[in-house]
């Protein structure tokens, strides 16, 4: 279950779940951890493009990765779902809002 410490942190999380690349990938990830190139192939996307949406998923804290060296000596990194689950409710939003900085996108 996500724990959301502030507004913040929810938009960041429903950010990075309003994209269909994203969840795609997260669909991917479901079934186990991949490396770039697998998941790159698996999603039929570019890996600058794979990265972006990668970022995105890591910065809302769906997502991790790991460098690892693999048997022919070559590095990869490895990507894993954080498995989540949480409710929205009008609750959640009323408890949430005070919080929110609205601070502006970069």
């Amino acid at each position: 279950m996500i724990r959301f410490g502030d507004g913040d942190h929810l938009l960041l999380v429903l950010e990075a779940l309003s994209n269909p690349h994203r969840l795609k990938i997260i669909a991917v990830l479901s079934e186990g951890r991949q490396y770039v190139s697998e998941l790159a192939r698996a999603l039929e996307m570019s890996r600058p493009l794979l990265y972006l949406h990668l970022q995105k998923l890591e910065e809302a804290n769906l997502v991790t990765s790991n460098l690892e060296i693999l048997e022919s000596g070559k590095s990869a990194k490895f990507y894993m779902l954080h498995p989540f689950q949480f409710e929205m409710s009008e609750r959640l939003i009323r408890e949430l809002a005070p919080t929110l900085t609205m601070k502006k996108k970069k």
